[in-house]
């Protein structure tokens, strides 16, 4: 049995020019936040290629220092992600994150590392329009999580062999 495109569309909520402008919003602030990140991943891990040169330890103390180092950055990308995620909450018509507490500041931070990480838990749901944040912090975070793991691996290789 298929599908008629009335009852496709009339499926589909009609956009209103306040839908559209809060959807703007989201994606909007949603490509400034991964560009906030993916520059902030690369000026770190490019900071780090050659800040690990010039600092005289053995290999390792060294990998030890690059992965807390990364820890680090990782953690700041989910407070940048989890900040946009309270803006976009405390703000009428972008969405919400739906839990059975209120949510705060550090809640968000908090869905952010799940998301962040691809955990994926399920304690706090997206409604709206902060899904498309949240599908693409998922992505975002898979991606400079590999790439984390990827350079740590180059890292060891190249500092573990002197």
């Amino acid at each position: 049995m298929g599908f008629s495109m009335n009852t496709v569309s009339n499926a589909l909520p009609a956009l209103t020019l306040e839908t559209l402008q809060s959807r703007s919003i989201v994606v909007m602030l949603t490509i400034a936040v991964v560009i906030a990140c993916v520059v902030l991943h690369y000026e770190a891990l490019s900071g780090l290629t050659t800040g690990l040169k010039r600092v005289d330890l053995s290999p390792r103390p060294r990998i030890l220092l690059l992965i807390f180092a990364i820890l680090c950055f990782h953690v700041i990308e989910v407070w940048i992600f989890g900040v946009a995620y309270f803006f976009l909450i405390s703000n009428d018509g972008h969405g919400a994150l739906y839990a059975s507490y209120p949510i705060g500041m550090l809640d968000c931070v908090y869905y952010s590392a799940v998301i962040f990480t691809t955990l994926g838990l399920g304690d706090i749901v997206p409604l709206g329009a902060v899904r498309f944040l949240t599908g693409t912090e998922a992505l975002t975070g898979f991606v400079l999580l590999t790439w984390s793991a990827s350079f740590t691996f180059v890292e060891m290789q190249r500092f573990w062999r002197t």
